[in-house]
């Protein structure tokens, strides 16, 4: 029996930096043994089949390793179940994202977020735009009624302010995403 799992990388394919082509991804992925690869534009989304039900965490490091030798650079890597992306999808608090897809994100995040590092962060400071954490913790959530491109809170969603690795991905490639692990 396998499980599904999606991929994230986060910050490659960016202004011309940490290239990783999407057919070489689906190679390394493919050499650790893993089945039905597929990737999803070119931002670092792949999706893959694992025998048993494995660790996400695990996996992670896992590709992490093995792209930092492929490559020769390091990548982080958030995996989640094919279970755990569609909860991640259903959780959503905010009212139709897919109404502005591309004002709306989901950061995944490699553990659970600091929460004393949230409870710092005064919401008012970044209006309009504004965020939820899931209940778990794993997932935070955006709206940018302004777009990402000037927000001042685009730039607090990474490691250094949430204190655990994160990625970002706009509504829109995540309900793809879903719909990639889901067929």
């Amino acid at each position: 029996m396998t499980t599904t799992y999606a991929a994230l990388l986060r910050g490659i394919n960016v202004g011309g930096n940490n290239k990783v082509p999407m057919a070489e991804l689906r190679s390394v992925l493919t050499g650790l043994g893993y089945e039905n690869v597929r990737t999803l534009l070119q931002s670092g989304n792949a999706v893959f089949a694992a025998p048993d039900h494995r660790d996400p965490g695990r996996l992670a490091a896992e590709v992490e390793q093995a792209l930092a030798e492929w490559f020769g650079f390091p990548v982080a890597v958030v995996v989640r179940t094919a279970g755990e992306l569609r909860a991640a999808v259903e959780a959503n608090p905010f009212p139709d994202p897919a109404a502005e897809p591309a004002k709306h994100t989901v950061t995944f995040l490699a553990g659970r977020a600091d929460p004393e590092q949230l409870d710092a962060v005064d919401p008012a400071l970044y209006a309009p735009d504004e965020y939820r954490l899931a209940d778990g913790g794993r997932e935070l959530y955006a709206y940018f009624p302004n777009g990402q491109g000037r927000s001042r809170l685009a730039p607090f969603l990474d490691k250094r302010k949430l204190g655990v690795e994160a990625t970002t991905r706009n509504w829109s490639t995540v309900t793809k995403l879903l719909a990639l692990v889901e067929s």
